[in-house]
């Protein structure tokens, strides 16, 4: 494994620094596989991988287990939480019902602000899906749909609505990555993406959301279709 130890311009970082950077490291570790699902996480063995001391490393995933990537065990510690196609399914649905109302009433109450956000999103999305083909630059391009799907409902007035979805949008990045990654079923996602951008900037509530959903199902539906990629790659 990589070192994941951090530096400062001071050369001392503060405690938050060093949990901050190795919640990261874990956190992207888990997403892209290299952290099993069902992994025990030895705090004695991690510590030197991420070259952090034990009272920061717990700290770290502690925060994963608020994130639900990482379950705590009590006195037997922690493993990493486990995938099914049932909580993906769990998940999608959730997601639908709520990032279509967020969609509908960031369409609603969006201004030429929040067009001019999106539209920088939307193209900083383009330019990182033109590198796809490229798979090391996959983080670029996760971290960019990342950004487009939260400026696509941030004129969302609910606060706890986007917070929620902020939540499901990182559990689902376990099952999107490997998507991503095997393309078990043909996509464009770039057209889709294309789509999306033009019925929310045409003001278009109804298609956007139809977009939307479609957009949001297919990743669920390669694995529903493909339920071995499940078992094969993430629990192995």
């Amino acid at each position: 494994m990589l070192n994941h130890t951090p530096t400062s311009l001071s050369g001392d970082p503060e405690p938050k620094t060093l949990v901050e950077s190795a919640y990261r490291a874990l956190r992207r570790d888990i997403v892209e596989g290299r952290l099993a699902p069902g992994e025990k996480l030895r705090v004695e063995h991690l510590k030197d991988d991420y070259g952090v001391g034990a009272g920061t490393l717990r700290e770290a995933l502690s925060l994963l287990v608020s994130d639900a990537l990482v379950v705590s065990q009590g006195q037997r510690g922690f493993r990493v939480s486990p995938v099914s196609l049932k909580d993906f399914e769990d998940i999608t649905n959730t997601r639908l019902m709520l990032e279509s109302e967020a969609l509908r009433l960031s369409i609603k109450m969006g201004d030429e602000a929040w067009e001019g956000e999106l539209l920088a999103a939307f193209h900083r999305l383009s330019r990182a899906e033109e590198r796809l083909i490229d798979m090391s630059c996959r983080i670029e391009w996760e971290e960019r749909n990342r950004i487009f799907h939260e400026v696509l409902i941030s004129a969302c007035p609910s606060l706890w609505l986007k917070h929620f979805l902020a939540i499901l949008y990182r559990q689902a990045e376990r099952y999107r990555s490997l998507s991503l990654y095997l393309q078990p079923v043909p996509r464009d996602v770039h057209a889709e993406h294309q789509n999306l951008f033009n019925a929310t900037m045409a003001r278009d509530a109804d298609k956007a959301v139809a977009i939307l959903k479609e957009h949001i199902l297919l990743t669920f539906q390669a694995f529903q279709t493909h339920p071995e990629l499940l078992n094969e790659k993430l629990q192995s």
